[in-house]
């Protein structure tokens, strides 16, 4: 007896030739929760008919099933639970016998990549042919599609490159079904975040030649536990890689570890959208200005890195971001900013240009650029497309921090604020130890906050807010 739960679905087969996105296409479907995935259901079946050698050829046919005409009554069209069902295929691998079915039936569309962005690494897993190219079968399958009166969208990587979200919008209208916005969100698969963690050290010291850090200062406390345990498992941008949490570090040389020498800002994210952000971009721009930053990211740049950090990590409330700007690494140890050496570097790299979505919440972003390197430290995250010398993206899950139903306790702190004529708090720098000893007084005396005072004895501020 059938599965009352189970019931026929739509499916959408997607036809390319190798290396053509189509493994991010399919990604960027399978984010829909309204969809289930099938990543070259043909493939077994493709190998036993053809008998050509590929890794791993035992182990795919003892695993798949491999009867095409089973793989396309039983898994291709058979029930399932969600409304549609996405079909990944290769041109090539639809091998001769296949039912008339796999064509007939269902939701078509094709996508091309140009040869000349293909053959540069096609070698790298079959030696290059036109056969194993597969744009002879392309055609092949457009031209039946159009002879049974079912011409297919056509879309081209490059678009879906360039411009992700009218390309999907368009290919979602062209297959009459309603676009989601979560197929512009390509969240890391956390199950694998354990490998990522164990790997990464390995690949980075083949790549960087980098040292092991020494165990001298290690601390011999016990690993205290996270105020909110989902923040173990964060992926921060830092240079030019996402990497996990204890991977996540800044030179010993930045200006911010030298002498606190940077900006910043604290974000704060609701139903989806960052809080004032314009106005928390202009004071820091303003800030760097009056600290005589050169090479500051452009605005763009540094929304484009906010919104990219936090597309990584499938953040989206209950967050917080300190994005901070620091004038950048030094040639060597030093107060002077003569010694903030480094030119420019900013690393375009075209992964679904607008895999964010522009109504998102912030994160923590290091963004080395040039003299200046931005960092979004934030306590949440997602990700876009720069990256300059030296990175680093923060993002950490962070609820409200006072308790805006029933107040908070203050106490009156000592430690004066800083005089304008001394360091100018309307600089939003990142020089925070008058601040801090205010603090250490409000929780000697178990209060939430302290009031600070300026030098005159008026109130000015608490120390990490205003009011």
């Amino acid at each position: 007896m059938a599965d009352p739960k189970q019931e026929a679905i739509e499916v959408i087969h997607s036809w390319s030739a190798p290396r053509s996105l189509s493994t991010s296409l399919m990604y960027s479907f399978s984010q829909r929760d309204d969809i289930e995935v099938l990543d070259e259901p043909l493939y077994g079946t493709f190998l036993r008919v053809t008998g050509v050698e590929r890794p791993y050829r035992e182990d795919v046919l003892s695993k798949m099933e491999c009867d095409g005409n089973k793989v396309v009554d039983n898994i291709i069209y058979g029930p399932g639970k969600n409304r549609y069902r996405y079909c990944k295929h290769i041109a090539k691998q639809r091998v001769p016998g296949l039912p008339n079915d796999l064509l007939q039936k269902g939701k078509h569309f094709i996508l091309i990549q140009n040869p000349l962005n293909i053959l540069s690494s096609f070698e790298k897993v079959v030696p290059p042919s036109f056969l194993e190219l597969g744009l002879g079968d392309l055609v092949s399958i457009y031209s039946e599609l159009c002879a049974l009166g079912k011409p297919p969208p056509v879309i081209d990587a490059a678009d879906l490159q360039q411009n992700p979200e009218d390309t999907l919008r368009g290919l979602c209208k062209d297959l009459d079904i309603p676009f989601h916005d979560a197929m512009l969100r390509h969240p890391f698969p956390f199950s694998f975040y354990d490998l990522l963690e164990q790997s990464l050290p390995f690949y980075n010291l083949l790549k960087r030649n980098v040292r092991q850090t020494s165990s001298l200062l290690r601390s011999p406390l016990p690993v205290p536990d996270l105020p909110v345990p989902e923040n173990a498992k964060l992926l921060a941008w830092v240079g030019d890689e996402i990497v996990p949490r204890e991977s996540a570090k800044v030179s010993v040389f930045d200006s911010v570890v030298q002498g606190g020498d940077a900006v910043w800002e604290g974000l704060r994210i609701y139903n989806r959208k960052i809080f004032k952000l314009e106005e928390h971009l202009d004071r820091m721009f303003d800030s760097a200005k009056a600290l005589a930053f050169i090479n500051v990211p452009t605005r763009d740049q540094i929304k484009e890195a906010i919104f990219r950090t936090l597309n990584a990590n499938g953040m989206f409330d209950n967050t917080h971001i300190r994005l901070t700007l620091t004038r950048g690494k030094k040639v060597t140890s030093g107060m002077s900013p003569a010694f903030n050496q480094y030119g420019c570097t900013l690393i375009g790299r075209e992964i679904f240009k607008s895999i964010y979505h522009r109504d998102t919440h912030m994160c923590l972003y290091l963004l080395k650029h040039g003299e200046c390197a931005v960092v979004i430290c934030g306590f949440s995250a997602d990700v876009l497309n720069v990256s300059c010398g030296k990175n680093a993206v923060l993002p950490e899950w962070k609820p409200p921090v006072y308790d805006n139903e029933s107040g908070i306790k203050l106490v009156t702190a000592t430690t004066r604020r800083n005089s304008p004529n001394n360091l100018d708090s309307k600089i939003h720098h990142n020089n925070l130890l008058n601040n801090i000893l205010a603090k250490i007084e409000g929780n000697n005396a178990n209060a939430d906050d302290a009031i600070m005072l300026d030098k005159d004895g008026y109130v000015s501020e608490t120390n990490a807010t205003n009011i």
